[in-house]
Formats: C-alpha cells, structure tokens, sequence
C-alpha cells in the first residue's frame, strides 16, 4: 500500500534528482520518466504523456508505458479535457467507455484517465496518465494533487533560479572585471551583492590618456529590481557621457527616462566624475553617500573633504536639476567612494560602521596601495559586523594619483 509517508519519500528523491539548471520541458519529461518508473505498479497507471502548450495547441512532448492505441500529437486548447484539467487543477476522467468522454472527445484511446495542469499561459503543460483496470479513486486522487503542489513550487522555484543567473549574468557583464589602467594613478574596485544580485554598481570610461570617468551608485532594495535598475542607469551613463558633454545635463536627462520608466517608484544615488590627468575632477553627486578625497597634507577643510555638490537622487522627480562641483586630486591624495552596505554595516550591539570608522581605517593604511586599502575597508567592515554575511549590497571605490618621480 502506497502511504503518504512513502509517497513523500518517493517525491523527495524524484525532485532531487531533478537538476534546476534545466529548462522546463526537460524537468517535466525527466520528472515524467522517473514517476512513471518509480510508481506505476502503486498507483495501478498504464501510460503517461506529457502535453506542452504551443501556439496553436498542447504538443505531445513524451509518452510512456503502454497505450491502448494512438494518442493524439496535439490538442486544441479550447478541448475539453484540459479545459477541466486547468479548471480543477487534477481531474480523473469517469466512464472510459462513454462516446461522450471527455478523453474519448480529445482522441484518447478508451481508458480511465487522470490529468494534473501544470503553469499559467502561456506556457502551460498537461501530464495525462492512463490507468489500468484495478486502480484506486483515493490512491490516484491524493498522489496527484501532492504531485501538482510539489512540482508546481519545483518549477517556479527553477523560473525564479533561472531568472536571477540571467540577471546575475546582466549584472556581472556591466561591472568591469579589473578596473582600468590610466596613467598616473592607481585604482582598485569590488563590489558584494547582499544576494545573487545586487543594487551597487561601480563603473571607469577611459576617454584616452588624459581623461577617465569613474561612477560608484546604489539602487533602493537589492535584489533583481535593484539589478534592473542598475542596468539602465550604468547603460544609460555610458551612452549618454561623451568627451566635452556638460554632465550635469546628462544627468538631467537620465532623471528624466528613469523617472518615466516602469520602475519610478524606485531610485538610484549616484556619483559620476571626470578626472584629468593633472588631477581636476569636475562631478555630480546624485543624493549618492559623498565620496572622500584624502588630502595629502591637512588644510583649510581638514585632512580630508566630502564630495557632495551635486543634487538629488535619480528617479522620483521628473524634473531635477544638477550641479557640478570641482575638486582637485594632488600627487599622494586618495579618492575613497563606497555605499551604504559597508557604512550601515552593525555590530551585534547594533551600532552601525559609520562614516567616522571609514575615514580611520583609510587614515591608517594611506601610505598603502589602492588594493591594500581597499581589502583594509572590507576586512574592516566585515569584522565591525562579527563575519556575518552583508545585509545589503556593498561597494567601494579607491583612487590614489602616485607621487610624482623626482627629478
């Protein structure tokens, strides 16, 4: 006798079998092999099929066991048999051997028939499995409808996987694998989504050898929506940033088609700048956390400044305006951005990194390279929040301009 306990445990190893990296019509054929094999003699079935919606009908994509005949290639949509296999969810075909059965109306050979619906339009799939004489209303019935829920949650659950690797893959093909070389300084990135992927971006376009830009953002949320978001923003940065482009007005822009998309109720900080060679920086600071520059000697501001001119986040307004601010990066100075992940990072007590704790570590390593400080700044943050996983995205930039040879 098939118990629900067996049954559970016959399900549990099917659905483990099953690799999620597959495409959906491969998981149900392979999951109709392995059911059919495993618990054909239990349930008393005789054949099984699997129907696969397409444009103009379900196609038959497997059969198995043995058939009473031959079984249609393909069923209209509007047949009634799976008209009342979408409305019930799980539906046993009574009197086989009745000219108005449902199955025999579809072209099903006569036999007692269970269906199980599988998906939504507009792609949908059918399992069909024909029984044999001697099989139970109650047996059927109970491990059909644990079939339907458990699979059902299998396939979203490997869309949903499926989903965030492309996105994950989106994601990684817009950040830059190594940041770029540009005389006369030395850059390190990293960027860790809080999940598989993330809100934070961080982005160089080296014009030539006298001029780069460089941009570190953070959409609202992480997650697939923030990844979206990031998309666009990153895509549209580097489109609409051109050599001699005012970037206050293409930030003015960008506000505008963010704004406009699908996803407004959402907003994205960013920071862009434009460093020469010699050192001038002219940028906008889009509601972004202000990047650092750390002077080489202390001055009228201290040993360091915040990068804030600039305006509001991206997004919400449909009109915004922007401002630049210009600043100046000298021989042995570091220009130091990260998001809010690594500055709002807690400790089990639930005091928060703090901007404060950035600008000690960075102070302690200065003298260091680019890498050195950043790897400073993640050990820093990670160990503040006891080597527990980030709760949201986090990302730093460091540029340091070398000192000059002497002469």
């Amino acid at each position: 006798m098939l118990t629900p306990k067996l049954l559970y445990r016959r399900l549990d190893a099917l659905f483990g079998s099953l690799d999620p990296q597959q495409s959906e019509r491969v998981i149900l054929t392979s999951f109709l092999d392995q059911f059919f094999s495993g618990l054909r003699d239990d349930l008393r079935l005789r054949a099984g099929y699997l129907y696969v919606e397409q444009r103009d009908g379900f196609e038959l994509a497997r059969a198995v066991g043995d058939s009473d005949g031959t079984v249609p290639s393909t069923v209209p949509p509007s047949a009634s048999c799976l008209a009342l296999a979408f409305r019930h969810r799980v539906y046993i075909f009574p009197d086989p051997g009745a000219a108005d059965s449902p199955a025999r109306t579809c072209g099903f050979p006569p036999s007692s028939m269970a269906a199980v619906a599988i998906g939504r339009r507009p792609s949908r799939s059918v399992l069909l499995f024909a029984l044999a004489d001697d099989w139970a209303l109650e047996d059927v019935d109970f491990a059909l409808n644990t079939v339907r829920a458990a699979l059902g949650s299998r396939l979203v659950d490997a869309r949903a996987r499926g989903t965030f690797r492309e996105a994950a893959e989106i994601q990684q093909s817009l950040l830059v694998e190594e940041p770029p070389d540009f005389p006369g300084y030395e850059i390190a990135c990293r960027s860790v989504p809080a999940e598989e992927v993330g809100g934070d971006f961080y982005d160089f376009q080296v014009f030539d050898s006298e001029l780069m830009g460089l941009a570190i953002g953070d959409a609202s949320g992480h997650g697939l929506p923030a990844a979206l978001l990031v998309r666009d923003v990153v895509t549209g940065l580097r489109m609409g940033i051109e050599k001699e482009l005012k970037v206050a007005h293409v930030f003015e822009k960008l506000n505008r088609v963010i704004h406009r998309s699908n996803l407004s109720s959402r907003f994205v900080s960013v920071f862009y700048g434009e460093l020469e060679a010699d050192g001038n920086l002219i940028y906008v600071n889009a509601g972004h956390q202000p990047p650092i520059l750390f002077f080489a000697e202390g001055g009228p501001h201290g040993d360091c400044l915040e990068l804030t001119i600039g305006g509001t986040v991206i997004g919400p307004m449909p009109e915004s305006r922007f401002r630049r601010g210009i600043a100046r990066v000298r021989p042995g100075e570091l220009l130091v951005g990260v998001t809010d992940g690594l500055l709002e990072r807690r400790d089990p007590q639930g005091r928060e990194f703090g901007l404060d704790r950035l600008k000690d570590v960075v102070r302690r390593n200065r003298r260091s390279s680019s890498d050195t400080i950043l790897e400073a700044i993640f050990d820093a943050s990670r160990s503040f929040g006891a080597d527990r996983p980030f709760e949201d995205d986090a990302t730093a930039v460091v540029v340091r301009r070398l000192q000059m040879a002497a002469g």
